[in-house]
């Protein structure tokens, strides 16, 4: 039973591996393609009795990567344009 759980560990590992570089090798060869997405950016400051305070900061536009994972430091479009809305706790 081991040998399978290893097995299979390690054709997942392998995969992801390869997903990754090639996500890498494609995103290279189309000459590091970057996206702009608009988010809306919120301050969340703590108050007493576990309550929070939204305080909205503005809209800006944003550098993204067009890839399946983060490139140059930068987060993939997609993962931008499914979460708009980015907070930063006090």
């Amino acid at each position: 039973m081991l040998k399978w759980v290893r097995r299979v560990l390690v054709t997942l590992v392998g995969a992801f591996v390869a997903l990754y570089f090639g996500d890498w090798a494609v995103y290279k060869m189309r000459g590091s393609p970057q996206g702009s997405i608009t988010v809306n950016r919120y301050l969340t400051v703590p108050l007493k009795g576990n309550k929070s305070e939204f305080d909205y900061l503005g809209t800006s536009d944003v550098p993204c990567s067009v890839s399946i994972f983060s490139q140059n430091g930068e987060s993939p479009c997609w993962q931008l344009r499914r979460d708009q809305n980015q907070n930063t706790k006090i």
